[in-house]
């Protein structure tokens, strides 16, 4: 191919000599892409592949003359062995099938596809393709068509009649029933005569285990476009059914091994967005109106080449979008810029963010961020660039702002121009009257030399030419018209003022800025919490009073206004400061990787913020705006001073107060590293450590130090917000780490024990948090947790005992009847004594409506008492109301009574024969209320002691939180012991019924 460029292939016959200028470009590496550019068009229409489509041009020759005209120069038609041709794909994407023939006895089938492209051309008749009945010997031809290694198959679908596969293939497709007794090498061998591309589908055959042919569909490569998207009637081989579905197939025709340049050096997305940037440059300049008139459509022919393109290199319909190509010429060649609302509205449909390289996603927000900057700054200039004397300036104008307006709402921008300003923001900046400042300033400088010369010629006039003339009255008599003071000489300044107060603000802003440059962030003293910056600023506000107090404007009016503006600008330099403080110390903790220095510097910000807040407080009384409103008590009204100094003034104040707690929760971001890593180092360590080993590592974890740091630093009372973030991540991190299913009572413990040595460290002898503050409810479950999961496996039986103890205190339903006992204990013979009576309103668990009840005593908890043996009363048979009236000793010393769960309990059951016994219920009697227990021998004197009824209970069927926490307890003998005997009781409950 000849590429010997070297002009732009456009035409510019209706542009102005600057334009054309502009356009010329002569550099050339520019040329050379031309060049290169060309050599792809022309490549392009040479290997054209598939039938044309009725919207394209299709004749070749036609798209030879519109690259002609294209490009300044002539080129022969390229030769076919000029250049080596690409590898012809055809790309087919089996969709879906549809009303396909059941084969099956279930009246469903196992479809699948094979396909493939016939390699052996047979010449069919001259008229063969017009007559339809020519196609039916290629349906029942079938062996040895295509060889196997180049046939690819589609998964198979299990009993429909309608399968989806959304599989993409290169090759002849055929659709087959699969039955595993006959290998898919045996059926393809049957395979022949196929012209051009093929489906094939599933039949019934004779001959059991072969896979049924269903039917398949016979197209010629030449009869298919570029692209192809159809549903394709299945054509049987005989006509028993002639009816047998539809096949959904996609096709595309695509190059692989380019011989062009830009193929082989350059994306295909950026050749094909190359080629239409000439190709619309060359569009907008062929119409006679100049180039707003164009309407953003492509010709037919250029249409052509780029869908040629797009389908020859497999571009996405992504890439295909215009908007990189217009965007990027409407900056050069401005155009009406309602086209761009179709390219927007194409990449807000198509947008996947996922699908684009990290260079595609770069250029596209770089066309975004260019566009908003070229329409912005023809915003800035909106009286010249859209006049009034040109009719079509406003609908012109209306364009580019909803394009921009569109843009800015698209989810691509929102998520790749993160950083941009807001819309509107920018706009309104634009739209800004921008005055002369050089004039004005002069103008002012002018008034104050008039002003200095006027008083220095009456200074003058006072001290010299006042005493010549007093000392000869004689000679001259001067008399006054009226006084010589000047009045209203504040009108010349008028005009000056608000250019004055701008200068004021820049003055003050600068400083501030160079102040915050060279501040380290490190406190000026002991005293003195707060940096440097914080000094200079409070300088700059009060020569902002200064000027106020020194200006003294005499129309009240008018004053307010000026008040209204100082209290603005301070407003705007307190919140400025914020954020370049906020800045500053980041850019320093990035150079010092320090986690002290690094909170230390947030603490100082946390000070300065305060120390400007409490400047802030100030304002009204330096400002005397006392004075102020007295001068307008009969101009304004209170409530429009009050809305307009002192609400700004708290609004101010409220942004201070939230810029403090976000640097605290920084300064907590920061700690909560060292807090979480420690804590689960803590965790993670050995549990046979001592207890004082884990207080002394807590206590030496380094960021107390910086907590200590935090307390001594920061005024009060923002440190108090710090110390409650950190306080409430260590119960978080705490509780996470107790929720930890561990077996060991020793890991539970300690972190018990760093709750406790943590807990003084935030209260700090009262400088830090106050106990109601420590104490929150997250840090009283954290605690009973704690507390309940380090006890001991014993200490876990006794509570469950006294938990129990307690429900049997507060039942007072006989739903299982109950059992009367009478208890005593005599401490000569540190002996209990038990009587128990009766028993009454039993449930019925035979099968002849009756029991046969007897009721067991033990003592628990078992490791309390491991010497006493359980007894049980005589079984009565036939009875949901015995008399028992049976007496039983126990001898267990007074002290073991008075344990915590210590208790009695009896169990009714019902005895069987064969089998479990029954439970009818049981009672919990604790031991510490036995009469005698005390030592008191009248007390268990049997006549004086009463009768104890006790309602009778079943375990709950949900399980209790002590005996699953029992259970975790895998090496626990003991307690795994006791969890199997609860869980047998709890097997035999009533309420699980």
């Amino acid at each position: 191919l000849s590429t010997n460029l070297s002009h732009l292939f456009v035409k510019k016959p209706l542009l102005t000599q600057c334009l054309v200028e502009e356009l010329t470009v002569t550099c050339h590496s520019l040329a050379l892409q031309l060049n290169l550019l060309y050599e792809e068009v022309l490549y392009i229409i040479l290997h054209r592949q598939g039938k044309p489509e009725p919207a394209y041009v299709a004749d070749t020759n036609e798209l030879y003359e519109y690259v002609e005209k294209v490009s300044p120069w002539a080129h022969p038609h390229p030769g076919q062995g000029r250049v080596q041709k690409p590898i012809f794909c055809l790309k087919v994407t089996v969709k879906q099938a549809k009303d396909i023939l059941g084969k099956d006895v279930s009246g469903f089938s196992d479809p699948y596809c094979l396909l493939g492209i016939e390699s052996k051309r047979q010449e069919p008749s001259s008229d063969s393709s017009s007559h339809p009945e020519n196609k039916k010997p290629l349906k029942a031809v079938v062996k040895n068509l295509i060889p196997e290694d180049q046939t690819h198959r589609t998964q198979v679908i299990n009993q429909t009649l309608t399968p989806v596969w959304n599989e993409t293939f290169i090759l002849y497709v055929s659709l087959l029933d699969l039955d595993v007794e006959e290998s898919v090498r045996h059926k393809l061998g049957e395979l022949t005569d196929l012209h051009g591309l093929k489906r094939m589908f599933k039949d019934a055959r004779k001959d059991k285990g072969q896979d049924d042919f269903l039917g398949n569909v016979v197209l010629r490569l030449q009869d298919l476009h570029c692209r192809n998207d159809h549903w394709y009637n299945l054509e049987p081989r005989t006509e028993t059914h002639p009816n047998r579905g539809q096949c959904h197939l996609q096709f595309l025709m695509t190059h692989k091994k380019r011989a062009t340049s830009l193929s082989k050096t350059q994306p295909s997305y950026t050749v094909h967005r190359h080629l239409l940037q000439q190709m619309v440059l060359y569009e907008i300049l062929q119409h006679q109106a100049g180039s707003t008139s164009w309407d953003g459509e492509l010709s037919k022919h250029a249409s052509t080449i780029l869908y040629l393109h797009a389908a020859q290199k497999d571009l996405s319909d992504f890439h295909q979008v215009m908007w990189l190509a217009y965007s990027k010429l409407y900056q050069s060649l401005e155009f009406n810029c309602s086209c761009l609302l179709h390219q927007i509205t194409s990449i807000e449909y198509q947008w996947i963010q996922e699908r684009l390289q990290p260079e595609q996603k770069a250029e596209l927000a770089e066309s975004f961020q260019s566009l908003l900057a070229y329409g912005i700054s023809l915003l800035r200039k909106y009286r010249i660039v859209f006049s009034l004397s040109s009719p079509t300036s406003t609908h012109r104008l209306q364009s580019l702002l909803r394009v921009l307006v569109q843009m800015c709402k698209m989810k691509a921008f929102q998520e790749l121009c993160t950083l941009t300003p807001n819309l509107q923001q920018m706009v309104m900046e634009a739209l800004k009257v921008q005055y002369h400042l050089s004039t004005m300033e002069e103008n002012g400088k002018a008034l104050v030399r008039l002003l200095m010369e006027v008083n220095g010629d009456l200074e003058r006039c006072r001290k010299t030419w006042n005493k010549i003339f007093t000392k000869n009255q004689s000679c001259v008599c001067i008399s006054r018209d009226g006084p010589l003071a000047l009045t209203d000489f504040h009108q010349w300044f008028k005009e000056a003022i608000p250019k004055w107060l701008q200068k004021t603000y820049m003055i003050a802003l600068e400083r501030t800025q160079r102040a915050i440059q060279v501040d380290q962030l490190l406190p000026l003293g002991e005293l003195n919490k707060h940096s440097t910056s914080t000094v200079d600023l409070s300088t700059c506000y009060a020569q902002i009073v200064k000027t106020w107090q020194q200006l003294d404007w005499p129309d009240p009016e008018e004053a307010f206004m000026i008040m209204v503006k100082f209290v603005e600008d301070m407003c705007k330099i307190t919140l400025t400061y914020c954020k370049l403080i906020k800045t500053r110390a980041e850019e320093l903790s990035s150079k010092q990787q320090d986690e002290g220095d690094a909170a230390n510097r947030l603490c100082i910000v946390v000070n300065n913020v305060e120390q400007l807040r409490l400047l802030i407080l100030k304002l009204p009384a330096q400002l005397d705006w006392g004075r102020l409103e007295q001068r307008m008590e009969h101009i304004i009204e209170p409530e429009q001073i009050q809305h307009t100094l002192h609400n700004q003034l708290q609004g101010t104040i409220t942004c201070l107060d939230h810029e403090i707690r976000d640097v605290v929760q920084n300064l907590a971001k920061k700690l909560d590293t060292g807090i979480s890593r420690h804590i689960q180092k803590l965790a993670a360590s050995s549990d046979s450590n001592d207890p004082e080993d884990v207080v002394s590592a807590v206590l030496h974890w380094p960021f107390l130090n910086l907590l200590c740091a935090a307390i001594i630093l920061c005024l009060s009372p923002t440190h108090y917000s710090l110390l409650e973030l950190l306080w409430n991540h260590i119960l978080n991190e705490l509780t996470a780490a107790a929720n930890q299913q561990q077996n060991s009572s020793r890991y539970y413990r300690k972190l018990q024990i760093a709750l406790q040595t943590l807990e003084p460290c935030f209260h700090a002898d009262g400088c830090g948090l106050p106990m109601d503050a420590l104490r929150t409810p997250a840090f009283m479950d954290l605690e009973d947790g704690l507390k309940l999961r380090s006890a001991t496996s014993r200490k876990l039986i006794q509570s469950y005992f006294s938990e129990r103890i307690r429900e049997q205190l507060e039942i007072s339903s006989e739903k299982y009847g109950a059992v009367t006992i009478k208890a005593l204990y005599r401490p000569s013979e540190q002996k209990l004594r038990v009587e128990v009576l009766n028993a009454v309103n039993l449930i019925p668990l035979d099968s002849n409506g009756s029991s046969d009840p007897f009721v067991q005593l033990t003592l628990e908890p078992r490791h309390e008492f491991p010497e006493v043996v359980a007894r049980t009363t005589q079984c009565w048979k036939n009875e949901l109301h015995p008399l028992f009236d049976e007496a039983f000793e126990f001898l267990v010393p007074p002290e073991k009574c008075q344990q915590d769960g210590a208790c009695l309990l009896l169990t009714v059951f019902d005895y069987d024969k064969v089998g479990a016994n029954d439970l009818e219920g049981e009672a919990f009697f604790p031991l510490c209320d036995v009469p005698g227990l005390n030592g008191d021998e009248e007390a268990a004197d049997p006549a004086r002691v009463s009768q104890t009824r006790l309602p009778l209970m079943h375990p709950k069927p949900t399980g209790d939180p002590l005996l699953k926490l029992l259970e975790s307890r895998k090496g626990d003998k003991e307690a795994q012991a006791f969890v199997k005997l609860r869980k047998q009781r709890a097997k035999q409950s009533q309420e699980s019924v």
